[in-house]
Formats: C-alpha cells, sequence, structure tokens
C-alpha cells in the first residue's frame, strides 16, 4: 500500500493538526497528503501548518470561485467570502458590456478575484491587475497569464497605464478594511504571516477605500462600477464615501459568505 493511502498515516496527520487547533484537521490533512511529494515532504508541510502557517502557503494554492490559484508565503489569501464580490463582478462583466469589457483588478494579491471573472464571464474580458506588493504581482502574473491579463506593481492608480483613464467597466478593488487597533484580534494566520498592507486599513478600515474612490470615477466609464467588499459595520460609512464622490452607490449582503459588496456606479 503506498504510503500516502495508509490509514494509519492519516490518522497521525490529523491527529497532529488538531493537537495544533486546527478546526478543519480531517480536511487539511487530506489536502496534505495529496500536495506532498514524499514522506519528508509531507513531514515538513504537517509542522509548518501544525507552527500555524496558512494551509495555503504551505501547499502553494488556494481554491477560489472553483479555481485553484497559486498562493506564494506572505501573499494575502483569498477568502471565500470574497466570491460574492467575485460573482458581483462577473454579472457586471457581461451583457450589455459584451466582447471585450474592460476588467480591473485593484489591489490585486494574487489576482484570485480577476482570475474568477475572467473564467466566469459570458464574453473574454480586457484585464488588468495591480499590486503594491511585488510577491503578489509575481504570483498574480502566473495566476492570470491563461486570461491575457497584463499585471502591474504600483500604489493604486499609479501602477496603471494612462490609457486606461476612462476605459474601465468593471474597477474591483478589494482594499484592505481592518481598521489598524483591529490587527491584534486577527488570527494569527493572518496576522503574521500576510502582509501587513493587504490587512491594514486605518483607523476606521476605510484609509484606502477612500484613497480609491476619489480617483475611481476618472478611470470608469461611463456606467462602469466600483465593486469593494466591506463589513456590516463600515457599510454605512463606506456608502456615504462612495456617494461623496459623485457615484450612485448601493450594498448587497450575502448571509451565508458572511460578506458585504458595495457596487458603486459612474453616471
Amino acid at each position: 500500500m503506498p504510503v500516502f493511502s495508509s490509514a494509519t498515516l492519516r490518522s497521525a496527520v490529523v491527529s497532529r493538526l488538531r493537537a495544533a487547533g486546527c478546526v478543519f484537521a480531517e480536511d487539511e490533512a487530506r489536502i496534505l497528503l495529496t500536495a506532498a511529494a514524499s514522506p519528508a515532504d509531507l513531514a515538513a508541510k504537517v509542522r509548518a501548518r501544525a507552527e500555524g502557517h496558512p494551509l495555503e502557503h504551505v501547499v502553494g494554492w488556494a481554491e477560489f470561485a472553483g479555481l485553484r490559484i497559486a498562493v506564494d508565503p506572505g501573499v494575502f489569501v483569498p477568502r471565500r467570502r470574497s466570491e460574492f464580490l467575485a460573482a458581483a463582478a462577473t454579472a457586471l462583466a457581461g451583457p450589455p458590456r459584451g466582447p471585450g469589457a474592460v476588467v480591473l483588478d485593484l489591489c490585486c494579491g494574487s489576482g484570485a478575484l480577476g482570475a474568477a471573472v475572467a473564467a466566469r464571464a459570458p464574453h473574454p474580458v480586457e484585464l488588468y491587475a495591480a499590486d503594491i506588493d511585488p510577491d503578489a504581482v509575481r504570483c498574480a502574473r502566473r495566476n492570470l497569464a491563461g486570461a491575457g491579463a497584463r499585471v502591474h506593481r504600483g500604489d493604486l492608480f499609479d501602477a496603471l497605464p494612462a490609457g486606461l483613464r476612462g476605459r474601465v467597466d468593471v474597477l474591483i478593488a478589494n482594499v484592505p478594511y481592518v481598521p489598524t487597533g483591529d490587527l491584534a484580534l486577527l488570527p494569527p494566520e493572518a496576522r503574521l504571516h500576510e502582509a501587513r498592507p493587504a490587512l491594514d486599513g486605518g483607523a476606521d478600515g476605510l484609509d484606502v477605500l477612500r484613497r480609491v474612490v476619489a480617483q475611481a470615477p476618472a478611470w470608469l466609464a461611463a456606467g462602469g462600477s466600483l465593486l469593494f467588499e466591506t463589513s456590516e459595520r463600515q457599510v454605512a460609512t463606506a456608502l456615504a464615501v462612495a456617494r461623496a464622490a459623485g457615484l450612485a452607490a448601493e450594498a448587497s449582503q450575502d448571509e451565508d459568505l458572511d460578506a458585504t459588496v458595495v457596487t458603486a456606479t459612474a453616471g
């Protein structure tokens, strides 16, 4: 019997993960056993996970919207709740925009959102992505290569070619929105192993959002939309920020995913 199909080995991995506090030890054991290339590799992966490294960093990928997204150490791990944001953006990338809708994944991290939209949109899209983190940009370029995306590195809109101004139909901005004072409350997986700029949204969690909203109207096409995720307690302020910039904003929620998305549309 192959070593990785051994019930005894599987039980030992589950026990080690449970002892480390992994809530979904059985599921994680299955993933680790599948991902490991050798007994030594399995031991290293189990040890890293037991020490608190995110499972996605340990195996090198995350499952998101039915896709396998490469996630390098230190890069923000796409959350399942963000599948709601991906679905909302995908809906806007379809009719009446038609083929060639221009989609921008700003603060793209691994590029998971852009990849999901490109994979699920009813027509091919013209996809751009940008992030300030060089590790994230390298990761996004791998994940978005098949979609023909152009991935740029830089601070928000400063990263983008000037020719994109006024052309963006769907602007996805999954900006950091954790208030600085709440960072200490995050699970150690995120707090210790993901880049702080991908998490820290400033005093009220909306500092980066304000910067995006201030510039978004100049980059959106007529009728184009900015979509972003926020928390339930921040949504009223987030809506006010978007409306003050002249965008028609509304919020939608998915209770199952505990997700709140604001869609802000240019006139």
